[in-house]
C-alpha cells in the first residue's frame, strides 16, 4: 500500500541525521547569520546610507526607525521561500531519497512487498515533506532575523494581520511549494534512468543553471522572454510570472496577455512529465540484479 511505502520512506528519512540536517537546518542557519551579519554591517554604515539621497527605498526602510509589522514580514518571505539555497540543500535529501536503494542495493529487498508505482510515489510524498519541514525552519529563520533588526534599529514589533496578507501568506507558501517540489522531479528522472545519486543530484542542477540564462540565449534568436517557447522551458520564470498574478507585489509590471496561462503549463509539464516519465521507466527497470 502506499501508506506503507510513506511511512517506510519517511523512518528511513529520519534515521538518515546527516542528509536531514544538510536539507533543512543549514540553509535557515547560514540565512540567520547571513541576515545578521548585513543588519549589523547596515547598522554601522547608517549614517552614510541616510546621507545617501540615491539608496533605493527598500534600503531606507531598513534603516528607518518605523515599527516592524511581523505579519507582513511573515508574508513576504513566504513568497520567497523557493530560493536557489533552499533549492539546492533540499535537492541533497530529495536525490538521496530517490537514488539511495539502487546505492544501497535494497530495490530487490522492497519491491516485492509493494508496488513500484506506489515505492516511487512514496518517495514524492515523503520529499514533499521534507520541502515543507526545510520551508517552515526557513520561516523561522526569517522570524529571528526579523527580531534582530528589530533590537538592532531599535525598532518596536507590531502583529497587525488582514485577510489580505494572510491569503498572500497561504498562496506565496504554496507556489514556492510547488516549485520545490517540481525541481526534484527532475532528480527523480535522472535516478530511475541512471540509477545514480550523483545524477540526481547534479542533472536538476545543470537544467537549473541552462534554464536560468535560456533567456540570454533566447533573445539574441528573436525570441521574447514571455514567448512560449521561453516559459515552457523556463519554469522559473513561470513560477515568478505566477506569483506577480497571485500576488500582485507593489511596484511590479502587468503582465503581458496570456502569460498566466503559458506558466501554468510550463509548471504542469514540468511537474507531471518527469514524474510520468519516471513511473513508466521503473516499472520496466530490471532489478533482478540490485
Amino acid at each position: 500500500m502506499l501508506a506503507d511505502a510513506i511511512r517506510a520512506e519517511n523512518f528511513r528519512l529520519w534515521k538518515n541525521r546527516t542528509t536531514l540536517l544538510w536539507s533543512t537546518v543549514f540553509v535557515p542557519v547560514m540565512a540567520v547569520l547571513f541576515g545578521a551579519v548585513g543588519i549589523f554591517v547596515m547598522k554601522a554604515s547608517e549614517a552614510k546610507i541616510a546621507a545617501d539621497t540615491k539608496m533605493p527605498p527598500e534600503v531606507m526602510e531598513l534603516i528607518s526607525n518605523t515599527p516592524i509589522n511581523l505579519a507582513e514580514a511573515i508574508s513576504t518571505n513566504a513568497s520567497k521561500m523557493d530560493n536557489p539555497a533552499l533549492l539546492l540543500f533540499v535537492l541533497i535529501g530529495a536525490a538521496t531519497l530517490y537514488a539511495g536503494d539502487y546505492r544501497w542495493e535494497t530495490w530487490r529487498l522492497i519491491s516485492a512487498r509493494n508496488s513500484r508505482t506506489n515505492l516511487l510515489l512514496g518517495k514524492l510524498v515523503v520529499t514533499a515533506l521534507l520541502s515543507l519541514i526545510a520551508m517552515g525552519l526557513m520561516m523561522v529563520a526569517g522570524i529571528i532575523e526579523t527580531f534582530i533588526r528589530a533590537a538592532v534599529f531599535e525598532r518596536s514589533l507590531t502583529f497587525a494581520l488582514t485577510g489580505e496578507m494572510f491569503g498572500h501568506f497561504l498562496s506565496g507558501l504554496a507556489l514556492c511549494w510547488l516549485r520545490i517540489v517540481q525541481f526534484t522531479m527532475m532528480g527523480m528522472l535522472a535516478a530511475v534512468a541512471t540509477r545514480s545519486l550523483l545524477a540526481a543530484l547534479f542533472v536538476p542542477l545543470v537544467v537549473g543553471v541552462a534554464q536560468f540564462f535560456s533567456p540570454q540565449v533566447l533573445s539574441p534568436m528573436g525570441v521574447m522572454p514571455d514567448a512560449w517557447q521561453a516559459i515552457l522551458l523556463n519554469p522559473g520564470a513561470a513560477m515568478d510570472a505566477l506569483k506577480i498574478a497571485v500576488l500582485s507585489p507593489e511596484g511590479a509590471p502587468p503582465l503581458p496577455d496570456g502569460l498566466v496561462l503559458k506558466s501554468v503549463v510550463s509548471m504542469a509539464l514540468w511537474t507531471v512529465v518527469p514524474l510520468a516519465g519516471a513511473l513508466a521507466w521503473f516499472n520496466r527497470q530490471d532489478l533482478s540484479k540490485e
